[in-house]
Parts: C-alpha cells; structure tokens; sequence
C-alpha cells in the first residue's frame, strides 16, 4: 500500500458510507454512478484492502471501510470548514439547503421567512420536502428539519423554535350530532381527525392525561386535517396556529379548553456532528432570530 497523500476520491467513499449505496451517493454529488464506482476502485487498489462488503440489495462498510470512514469524515468536514472561514466574507452561500418539514405552521410561516433567507442568498438554493416521516440526516442529505412535540432521538441537536398552544376542536355540526366530549376521557367514543399519533396527551392540574383516539382521518397535510374538521368528519387537536383562520370565523369551535396541553414546543433538528454546513448555521440563526417575539395566533 502507497501511504501518499491523496484526497482524491475521498468524497466519493464518504458519500457511499453515508447513503449506502453507489446510486444514492452520486445523486448527492451530482455526477454518475459510474464515476463513483471508478473513484472507490481507485481508493480501494490505492489502499489494498476492500473498504466495502457489496451485496445485490445493499453496500455496507467493512471494518477497515469503518476506521476508514471515521477517519475520512472529519478530514472533509475540517477542510470544508476552513474553506468558509477563508473565502466566508468574499462569497455568497451556495449549493442547496435542503429541509424537512410538515403541518400547516411550517408551509404558513416557515416557508416566507426562508423564501427571505433565499433573497439574501441568490446563489443558494432551497429544497424543502413536506412530509412527516422520520427523517434521515446523513443519507438523505437534509440540513436540518422543523419537528413540533416531545422529540424521541436523543442523538440529534434540537433548538426550539416556538412554543404553540394545542387546541381541541370540531365542526358545530360534528358536535350536534355526536355531543360534546366533557373530558378527553370521552374521546374514545368519538371520531378523531389524526396527524401523526393517536395518542393525545392533555393536562388537568398538572397531571398529564394520555388518551388513545380512534382515527377516523389521518393524513401528514395540515390543511386537509382542517377541512376534515370543517367538513364534520371528527374531532382535531392541534396547535392553535395549523387552524388557520378556522377557529377566528368559526368554522371550527374549541372543546375541553381546561385540558389543553400548553407551551408544545416547535424544534429545529439537526444531526449532531462537529462541522454543520454554513447555509444551515445561518438559515438556522436567521429562522431562531425571526421566531424569537413570536405568538401563537
């Protein structure tokens, strides 16, 4: 084995080991895959040892492909640093910031704020995917994302954002023909409109009430959860600002106001590593910094 310096396909074999895959990993790149086979051969013969175990359905790393990679990753994050820290006040911030979001708060009131970040950046571009899947960081290549509620990855790097007020609420049709639930107790004999999680915890001097609801309609779009409320099909319970302008017109009316669960807090995520990309440190400020005087509407 050469022990020449050499950072050529470096990036390539980090790309593989983070995305798994010689397709994934040139999508992140942007150039083909036939390109980052050629790269990992190369880094490969150059070392003499195989850094990866290929299979038909998968690539993972081998233990020498591991140390390897633990290696090779602050190497790229520190010369990526240094490259910002130098050219920091000569360039704009470039490449893609990439965002995971879901609900009605973010496409209402994150969206305009980083559509500001974006026109002060020209040069970056901005992709942000909608759905309320768990996201992975490092494979699928997102910067940060907008979470709300308790977050259950204690891994990953969490600032909060805002603190919203969960409101319950149905249709006055809904309520007619069903009755009023007096207690979330009773939200077990009623339909439910669902996001993500049927279990809905309300608090009752200042003990904590977890009920499991029966969905009737679940779905990851804020806005179709509000005209399933409007539209009589059950029973939401959301933060105030998803509503929209349902509970100001009355669209929609509150219910089991003494049990609503106050100050849930809204999270920005990032993974937790040493070097996190300029583009996401500053959106990242710039949302914190927009958000600080903020009030639930």
């Amino acid at each position: 084995m050469s022990t020449s310096l050499s950072f050529d396909g470096i990036s390539e074999f980090v790309a593989v080991a983070e995305t798994h895959g010689f397709t994934s990993a040139a999508k992140r790149l942007n150039v083909s895959t036939s390109h980052i086979s050629r790269q990992i051969a190369k880094v490969e013969k150059h070392l003499g040892v195989a850094l990866f175990a290929r299979t038909t359905r998968q690539v993972k790393l081998t233990d020498a492909g591991f140390n390897y990679y633990q290696h090779c990753q602050g190497l790229l994050d520190g010369l990526a640093q240094a490259n910002e820290e130098v050219s920091y006040q000569q360039v704009e911030l470039t490449g893609t910031l990439r965002v995971s979001a879901a609900g009605e708060f973010a496409e209402l009131y994150i969206v305009p704020v980083l559509l500001d970040f974006a026109k002060l950046h020209p040069n970056l571009n901005i992709d942000i995917d909608f759905n309320s899947k768990y996201v992975d960081f490092v494979q699928e290549g997102i910067d940060f994302s907008i979470r709300y509620g308790q977050l259950k990855d204690s891994s990953l790097i969490a600032r909060k954002l805002v603190d919203r007020q969960l409101v319950a609420a149905a249709s006055a049709e809904y309520l007619e023909k069903f009755g009023t639930p007096q207690t979330p107790q009773e939200l077990i004999n009623h339909d439910c409109i669902v996001a993500i999680s049927d279990h809905w915890r309300f608090e009752h001097e200042k003990k904590e009430i977890t009920v499991k609801v029966k969905p009737k309609w679940r779905s990851n779009s804020g806005r179709s959860l509000v005209q399933a409320v409007e539209s009589g099909m059950g029973i939401s319970y959301m933060p105030q600002s998803s509503y929209g302008t349902s509970l100001i017109d009355k669209s929609v009316v509150p219910i089991l106001e003494p049990y609503w669960k106050k100050q849930i807090p809204t999270w920005i995520v990032y993974a937790n590593k040493q070097y996190l990309p300029a583009r996401a440190r500053l959106a990242i400020d710039y949302l914190v910094e927009h958000f600080k005087n903020w009030q639930d509407a």
